[in-house]
């Protein structure tokens, strides 16, 4: 049975395994898709429109805003940031799931924006201690940047209770294991199979035939 496809919202703290859980699901289901999101920043070398972003001037943006074209936007070190509603529309009429990659202020603007079609889940760090641990493994950012996004942290982790799931990532593979669970049973619900009450039709009609 063909089905519309679901917008599935992974939120985390940053090194709580958001990103690697994001792509073992992607490896694990090819037919999934990110979101691609628009944005008013030029263009880095070899990006490419419609690849990585859809870009877009400030006007064509702010435009798209006021037409209700964005299912959720923010604004980010000077440059508007959104997820176009047309693009994601299209793919679940298709039955194509969708994965957002944002943080609760956007999660909430397209649960407001798509109510019955959203799953949201939230993974937290084992403790504090891992997640400072995890951050600084990578050898990427100063001491001040790691400060920076552990305070930021605390206020993400805040919002936990605004979500469907909360996984804490204590086991990557074992809380793979249940992001895939979710996933499956979230396919299964009655109200995302359009075809199902015609297929309960034909039963009663081959009852009545006997």
């Amino acid at each position: 049975m063909t089905r519309r496809g679901l917008l599935l919202i992974l939120s985390s703290p940053s090194g709580a395994g958001k990103s690697t859980l994001s792509r073992m699901l992607m490896a694990w289901d090819p037919t999934m898709r990110f979101s691609i999101s628009a944005t008013t920043r030029k263009p880095r070398p070899g990006e490419v429109d419609g690849r990585e972003y859809y870009f877009r001037a400030r006007d064509d943006f702010q435009a798209m805003v006021q037409a209700g074209e964005m299912l959720e936007h923010a604004e980010v070190f000077g440059n508007f940031y959104g997820s176009p509603r047309a693009p994601v529309e299209a793919a679940m009429q298709a039955g194509t799931d969708i994965v957002f990659d944002i943080d609760w202020q956007g999660g909430q603007q397209v649960k407001q924006a798509m109510r019955g079609d959203v799953v949201s889940i939230f993974i937290l760090p084992p403790s504090i201690a891992e997640l400072d641990r995890r951050l600084r493994s990578r050898g990427q950012d100063s001491d001040e940047v790691i400060a920076g996004r552990m305070a930021k942290s605390r206020d993400e982790i805040s919002h936990w209770a605004e979500y469907d799931y909360v996984l804490v990532n204590d086991d990557l593979d074992a809380t793979f294991d249940r992001l895939k669970t979710i996933l499956t049973a979230e396919r299964l619900r009655r109200d995302r199979q359009p075809l199902l009450s015609a297929f309960v039709r034909s039963l009663n009609e081959e009852f009545e035939a006997r």
